[in-house]
């Protein structure tokens, strides 16, 4: 399977960048108003088809003053997805895996920081609620999200899934 991280990730404001400057981003983004909390979150949403793409979201949220996300999309060419439960599993791997690498490089970098600038990471949203098609799902993906250490969000709560990612698939 490919490196979650190689390749580009879309800001709105900053183009085409590199995993390490999402990193550099986001820390920018938290130092230039210290005074309030943070999150970050990922999400990931499919295009329908045998053939979807993923694009998967890390956004960093103000709490009550907006936010920045980075999007990446990912192809599989040599892979298909015959049903919905396998494409949104995959949705569900593939924010596991970007978030287990994205905590771990954060973590790296927070260690420079002073311990005034607060952040919680936890979350993990997926694309899956109690109404429609996926609702015999959720147990099955938030025990794949609670496995990874995470906590899921689902709809209507996991924007990041189902508004940030939806928008690019």
């Amino acid at each position: 399977m490919q490196d979650i991280t190689a390749g580009k990730f879309y800001n709105p404001t900053k183009g085409k960048i590199e995993f390490g400057e999402v990193i550099k981003e986001i820390f920018s983004y938290i130092e230039e108003c210290p005074k309030y909390n943070y999150e970050i979150v990922v999400g990931c949403d499919s295009s329908s088809g045998q053939e979807p793409f993923f694009p998967i979201a890390i956004v960093i949220l103000r709490k009550g003053a907006g936010g920045r996300f980075f999007l990446k999309r990912i192809r599989y060419r040599d892979r298909k997805f015959y049903n919905l439960h396998q494409r949104i599993l995959e949705e569900v791997l593939l924010s596991c895996k970007l978030a287990l690498v994205l905590r771990d490089r954060i973590e790296g970098e927070a260690l420079k920081l002073p311990q005034s600038l607060a952040y919680d990471f936890r979350y993990i949203h997926a694309d899956v609620g109690a109404n429609g098609a996926t609702k015999d799902m959720i147990k099955e993906v938030v025990g794949l999200i609670r496995g990874n250490g995470f906590e899921a969000k689902i709809k209507p709560e996991s924007f990041a899934a189902s508004v940030i990612a939806d928008r690019f698939s």
